[in-house]
């Protein structure tokens, strides 16, 4: 028997409330205690098509999916078809017995649980709808798991909308437990348990990113909805009047990174997210916030393009697009988080990193990290610090001459000007989108264009001694190193485990900066390795180029995917293992 080793998945259309019965049962194996990762899937459709919510739960901690599923709830027939050849031998699926099944198309070893979701339904005078809660009780019978614990998840997850819509809920889930427990008494060898009292969070990476910046003292915040940044909105939104924060749900992603540029500029902390087709229009002003100088936060959520691409699933194809995005040279750090805990703390070092630079700073991650929840220990919000840069003083100011403007970009020996904010007196300037002089005035000389261009530059070389290296976990003597950017790094995490177990010795560098790059650490991390291999979510193995690009060193070994799909550990475990063995 398996216990407390367990991936349960559902399917079935869109309207059937998959999501939300997928993150009631991650939040119910939470309240016991346990380690969950879960990972959505659903059509860019605006209605109809076929939804799935997989989630893993383990007793230790986990750091992404994996391929074989123990436990499916069909909510239709197509879910079964579809999904089918996941199951684990031994195995289950629990669907309803309305459907008409060939014993016959399934392999062996595969358990099949019908459960008559309408007569059920009906007899206990439910609505339709709640056949998603009737088949979840089913499933929490047939691994054996706390009942109670999941009627205080879905009390929680109604309460606004009254006590009898909570109970209908409550009485649906009940009744497809106790079928279960009627019918199919002990007839499964995948068991869950509660192990204690729920200690962690379930976020996502989009939660955590909106949590680091609250902490770190955002105060406006502005989008247009675009998946998989869409969900900040919703955070940020819920947060606003407790935390005092502007929330603009704006008409375009054009005034969405304008309006983030205007709260920037009155020494507000701003931040605003799209995705890849949205950043194309926020790239010009992403430009005029590195001419004037602006601090101001983007995230960029990635999925597949190009174009429209695949608006509903995940990819990393647009490391070289934020590194060139707007036309011309300026200062672009972009930081790229590959974990909740990393989408926390980077998304507070990116303000700190935009004021003390006075510059916009990326923040990059992709649907799978912002989409996906994982259980996660309490953040330290002792680590976060703040750091507003640097102010002209009123007294520096009150001493300045009354004939001239405030040399707001004032040639300085790191590029980093005193800045006012409006309101200061005599900390006016002009603050234009043409190249300027120290005041701000519009200027086309030689020696002020290349003055000014290399004062905004300084900038970035200043910046690259501050950050930290990354650093090369694994083995020291390691056969093969791996190295990587972004949500590449759970399914890695859990592969290398899988090879450290069959003698397979391996190690990681994770490049958390792609801007400034940390090209005399990845050097020195290649030269000494073995064999490296890069791992990526795109075709062209974008990263491996910007290695190259920034390192000279070249890196043939790629492991590549880009079907809209995270990486399983298990296909990185059969790479690094064949390159191992073979090169």
């Amino acid at each position: 028997m398996e216990k407390n080793r367990l991936t349960w998945k559902i399917g079935g259309k869109a309207g059937e409330g998959i999501m939300a019965t997928g993150i009631i049962f991650s939040q119910s194996c939470s309240r016991g205690g346990l380690h969950v990762f879960d990972i959505n899937e659903y059509p860019s459709l605006i209605k109809g098509g076929h939804n799935t919510v997989q989630v893993r739960v383990e007793k230790w901690e986990i750091f992404s999916q994996v391929k074989d599923v123990n436990v499916l709830i069909a909510l239709n027939k197509e879910t079964i078809f579809l999904h089918k050849d996941e199951l684990s031998n031994g195995g289950g699926i629990i669907y309803d017995s309305a459907e008409v099944i060939d014993r016959a198309e399934f392999k062996e070893g595969i358990r099949l649980y019908p459960v008559p979701f309408g007569g059920i339904i009906k007899e206990i005078g439910a609505a339709p709808i709640m056949k998603n809660n009737l088949a979840l009780g089913a499933s929490i019978a047939l691994i054996d798991y706390d009942f109670e614990i999941l009627a205080s998840v879905i009390r929680d997850t109604f309460k606004r909308k009254g006590e009898k819509i909570i109970n209908d809920n409550i009485s649906a889930a009940r009744a497809g437990f106790d079928y279960v427990k009627k019918n199919f008494p002990n007839d499964f060898n995948y068991r869950l348990e509660k192990i204690g009292i729920a200690k962690r969070m379930l976020l996502t990476g989009n939660d955590a990113i909106c949590m680091g910046a609250i902490k770190a003292g955002c105060k406006f915040y502005s989008a247009y909805p675009m998946t998989p940044a869409s969900s900040l909105l919703h955070f940020m939104a819920s947060q606003e009047r407790r935390f005092n924060i502007v929330v603009k749900h704006t008409e375009d992603e054009i005034s969405a990174i304008n309006m983030a540029i205007g709260a920037g500029f009155t020494g507000v902390r701003a931040m605003c997210a799209t995705s890849g087709g949205g950043f194309c229009l926020m790239s010009e002003g992403y430009g005029l916030a590195g001419m004037i100088e602006v601090p101001v936060i983007i995230i960029m959520a990635m999925r597949p393009g190009p174009s429209t691409g695949m608006p509903t699933w995940s990819e990393q194809g647009d490391f070289r697009f934020v590194l060139s995005a707007s036309q011309g040279d300026f200062p672009r750090p972009v930081l790229v988080p590959g974990d909740n805990e990393e989408c926390f703390y980077m998304t507070a070092e990116a303000f700190n990193i935009a004021e003390k630079y006075q510059t916009p700073v990326i923040v990059l991650t992709d649907k799978y990290l912002a989409e996906s929840h994982k259980t996660t220990e309490k953040f330290d919000t002792g680590r976060i610090t703040i750091d507003r840069g640097i102010f002209a003083s009123p007294g520096e100011l009150a001493a300045s001459d009354e004939k001239t403007f405030f040399k707001r970009y004032r040639f300085t020996e790191n590029g980093i000007s005193p800045r006012t904010i409006p309101g200061m007196k005599k900390g006016i300037y002009t603050a234009t989108s043409d190249e300027h002089d120290e005041e701000g005035n519009i200027t086309e000389e030689i020696e002020e264009r290349v003055k000014m261009m290399q004062k905004r530059m300084k900038k970035l070389d200043a910046l690259a001694k501050e950050l930290k290296n990354p650093e090369l976990v694994g083995a020291q003597d390691a056969e093969v190193t791996i190295i990587a950017a972004g949500s590449t790094k759970g399914p890695i995490k859990e592969a290398m485990m899988i090879l450290e177990k069959e003698g397979v010795k391996t190690n990681y560098l994770q490049i958390v900066y792609l801007n400034p790059f940390p090209s005399e650490k990845v050097s020195n991390v290649i030269d000494s390795a073995k064999k490296s291999v890069v791992v990526e979510n795109n075709f062209t193995g974008q990263l491996a180029d910007i290695i190259r690009e920034k390192t000279g060193r070249s890196i043939t070994r790629k492991i590549l995917k880009y079907d809209g799909r995270p990486f399983y550990p298990e296909e990185i475990h059969d790479a690094i293992k064949e390159v191992a063995a073979h090169g």
